[in-house]
């Protein structure tokens, strides 16, 4: 017996997982190619090669490179900005939730060896993606995120009040940024304890003091 106009749900939530699936391969692999090769040398017929999908089925879901890397970024900058949010939810103290925020926003930045060498920092597309509407959109709330965490912790005595919290927002984000030039964790560390002591919130004892934690 066929079936009529109405697909079963179990079939749709199948093959919703399997566009999903694919989906996410895709953009694995182009990051993949375009870390190893340069965005001017990869192609649709490479990704689809790689991913094991015919072209057709390929632009199906992307239109160009640029397309896909963008989206792939897209999911990069979400998932950081979940782990951020959840990383200062876990802290109920406002000097430990900011104190939280400034070391995972130095690690996000600093990024782990598959980041470092990923796409977003390949010189020849760093800056397109770095434009991309969804990066605007993500450093709003970041900032959004940490200025609420200063004021709170300001206002708790665990920050400073003679600027206002916005503005050590912008201060923050910025230097933490440089954290991605660092090669070594112990370099991060003292990072992390510079913002904390000008953001007037005193590090905590496993947080590295400047001079004291390695090379």
């Amino acid at each position: 017996m066929l079936y009529g106009l109405a697909v079963p749900r179990l079939w749709n939530a199948t093959v919703d997982e399997h566009r999903r699936t694919v989906h996410a391969a895709i953009m694995n692999a182009t990051a993949t190619l375009v870390a190893e090769h340069g965005l001017a040398a990869v192609t649709m017929s490479q990704i689809a090669q790689v991913v094991g999908i015919g072209r057709a089925t390929l632009y199906k879901y992307f239109p160009d490179v640029e397309a896909i890397l963008v989206a792939w970024h897209e999911r990069q900058v979400t998932s950081h900005l979940q782990e951020l949010t959840e990383a200062a939810e876990k802290a109920n103290d406002p000097g430990e939730r900011l104190r939280t925020m400034v070391r995972t926003y130095a690690r996000l930045s600093s990024g782990d060896a598959a980041d470092r060498h990923g796409p977003g920092h390949h010189a020849d597309y760093a800056v397109p993606l770095h434009r991309a509407t969804h990066v605007q959109h993500a450093r709003h709330q970041v900032h959004a995120l940490l200025a609420d965490t200063i004021a709170v912790a300001a206002t708790a005595g665990q920050a400073r009040t003679d600027v206002p919290a916005p503005e050590l927002a912008h201060f923050c984000l910025h230097a933490l940024a440089s954290a991605h030039d660092l090669r070594t964790h112990a370099a991060r560390d003292r990072l992390v304890v510079v913002v904390l002591t000008a953001l007037g919130t005193p590090p905590a004892t496993n947080d590295a003091a400047p001079g004291t934690a390695g090379p």
